[in-house]
């Protein structure tokens, strides 16, 4: 794709170079082709060195929220490392919000800031800073490097930490002077990433076994995990082995899909709330977890365990920490989640009698007809809907579901709309190409679609997004039109942050139940999204009725140009949220 080009040397030995051309040729070595950036003082050496070095395409973004979430959006589809140059404590300040993001989704980043000349450091400059201590929290590792001799090095730690499992970002703090220096045979030998594929022990492996097969009543709980570990098919096997359902994350922590949603045994997410998930689960005697954090929720309730107690658990990953960390577990399994999960349906397939494999053939067919029937709920939920105006978020997810292409990826950033109704709907065709919100700092959704699309150049694209979290990355448009990125940015327009207000209500919070709310309406100018949306080069439509919005989408996902849809729906606040 990118032509090879030597970075362009400077005065010195013939073997001389310069910091920033070390950090290239390594990021080259690791397959880095696309680089993020918004540059200031600290990052010109990058800059100028890419000029002539056609093996990268920068990106340009105006403002960090939207760069980083590219950058997120890049490395989440292209499952390779993402790479991201922000401009040193003000430009890293405003991109920290994704930063968490990434941190909460395991998203492999490398993030990058200039940082000021090391001779002017006593004097704490302007614009200089501890951004170390700053990002430490959020990053498997951080590192501001003192001398050129010490980049490549650091360069190849930076590397394999990011992308080995558990996987997230790291930052590498590039002092000005360090990027210009020059040095004599710099050891650029390229990163090299451990065999990841670790199985569970086989002891393990058999005590999880017992536990599936003397189950009354399991199910699975899947986690974004898996799809990223590329053991889709694995899951399907063993959910499809043992006859039981498949049960997603809850929508606020539900980032990949990791199971088809239109098999038989998908069974849809989890609720939001713990006592709506006690009640989901309270049948189950045996639940199996695999490539999830259990549980990560968002409000508190009571009861506030979600997981009822007579439940054993079961749970494979990849990341210790997360087994038994909330919850008592009965077997923990370490280790790859494509390879565990092989190896376990591999020794249920050696240990089930016919007995059991006939009771899995009925679950199946009992399972079938429960899905049939969930599937019709929320058809019948979108017709009920279909004659109201401003049109319902069921209405309005129903006319996006009639139009999806088996190939699509679809971006979420408009939870209190989408409501998982696509899932619920059958309409997703594949399982890589769906991202949801894990983080919850609001303008991931708009910046990730780009670089999702960047990443998967054959492949349509759309971003659900709310209008209020589409203004806190609204720059990104301008980088879509910029590098013609053809992504369909679809708005589903309340002018208002109405998972704020179903928050409130779910608090019982008086004033919100009397339905008064301050600081949670978009209104008073209410923003002119077609307007805003041409004035950074995309062009844009507002649309208010389904058929036209299933149209105009068409329509949209097959053009190579961006374009924004606004769609005005209804404004009603919702008491819960149907995940159901």
């Amino acid at each position: 794709m990118f032509a090879t080009q030597l970075s362009c040397r400077t005065a010195g030995s013939p073997k001389a170079q310069r910091g920033i051309e070390a950090f290239l040729e390594l990021l080259a070595a690791a397959g880095v082709r696309c680089i993020f950036g918004n540059p200031g003082t600290t990052e010109l050496p990058l800059n100028d060195a890419l000029v002539n070095d056609r093996r990268f395409q920068y990106i340009l973004g105006l403002q960090e929220v939207p760069l980083m979430a590219m950058a997120d959006g890049f490395a989440m589809a292209s499952r390779s490392l993402g790479v991201v140059n922000l401009h040193i404590c003000c430009g890293l300040g405003n991109g920290m919000g994704m930063l968490y993001n990434a941190f909460r989704e395991g998203t492999p980043l490398l993030v990058t800031a200039g940082q000021q000349d090391r001779r002017l450091k006593f004097e704490e400059p302007i614009l200089w800073g501890r951004m170390i201590d700053a990002v430490r929290p959020w990053t498997k590792w951080a590192v501001e490097v003192d001398r050129v001799e010490d980049l490549p090095s650091a360069t190849r730690r930076a590397i394999p930490l990011a992308l080995t499992p558990p996987t997230g970002p790291v930052f590498m703090s590039l002092p000005v002077d360090v990027q210009t220096a020059l040095a004599d045979d710099l050891d650029l030998t390229p990163a090299r990433l451990p065999d990841c594929h670790i199985r569970p022990p086989l002891e393990a492996l058999s005590r999880a076994t017992d536990v599936l097969l003397s189950a009354k009543n399991a199910a699975i709980l899947v986690g974004s995990r898996v799809q990223e570990a590329d053991a889709v098919d694995e899951l399907i096997r063993l959910a499809e082995r043992l006859g039981i359902p498949v049960i997603s994350e809850s929508g606020t922590t539900h980032g990949r899909l990791a199971f088809p949603c239109d098999r038989p045994l998908y069974a849809q997410g989890l609720p939001l709330w713990s006592p709506e998930i006690r009640k989901r689960l309270v049948d189950y005697d045996v639940l199996f977890v695999v490539g999830m954090d259990l549980l990560r929720q968002y409000v508190y309730y009571e009861p506030a365990r979600a997981i009822p107690e007579h439940i054993r658990l079961v749970h494979l990953d990849e990341d210790p920490y997360q087994l038994g960390k909330n919850y008592p577990l009965e077997v923990g399994l370490i280790g790859d989640v494509k390879t565990g999960l092989s190896e376990l349906e591999a020794v249920l397939a050696q240990r089930m009698n016919a007995q059991q494999k006939k009771a899995a053939a009925a679950r199946i067919e009992q399972h079938a007809v429960d899905h049939a029937a969930s599937a019709e709920t929320a058809r019948n939920e979108c017709a009920t809907d279909r004659n109201l105006r401003p049109i319902s978020p069921a209405t309005f997810m129903d006319a996006v579901a009639r139009t999806l292409p088996s190939d699509v990826a679809v971006v979420e950033e408009a939870v209190t709309t989408t409501n998982t109704m696509l899932e619920r709907l059958g309409a997703l065709k594949n399982t890589s190409g769906y991202f949801g919100h894990r983080g919850w700092a609001l303008g991931w959704g708009l910046g990730v679609s780009i670089g999702v699309k960047l990443a998967w150049p054959n492949r349509p694209v759309l971003a659900i997004l709310g209008e209020g979290s589409a203004m806190y990355g609204i720059q990104g448009l301008w980088s879509a039109a910029h590098h013609r990125i053809p992504v369909t940015f679809l708005i589903a327009n309340n002018a208002q942050y109405q998972i704020l207000k179903v928050g409130a209500v779910g608090l019982q919070l008086p004033q919100a139940l009397g339905g008064k709310f301050v600081g949670m309406d978009i209104v008073e100018p209410e923003i002119d999204m077609v307007a805003l949306a041409r004035s950074l080069g995309v062009d844009a439509v507002r649309i208010t009725e389904p058929d036209e919005l299933t149209a105009a989408l068409k329509a949209s996902l097959a053009s190579n140009q961006p374009r924004l849809i606004d769609v005005p729906i209804s404004r009603a606040v919702p008491e819960r949220l149907n995940y159901g």
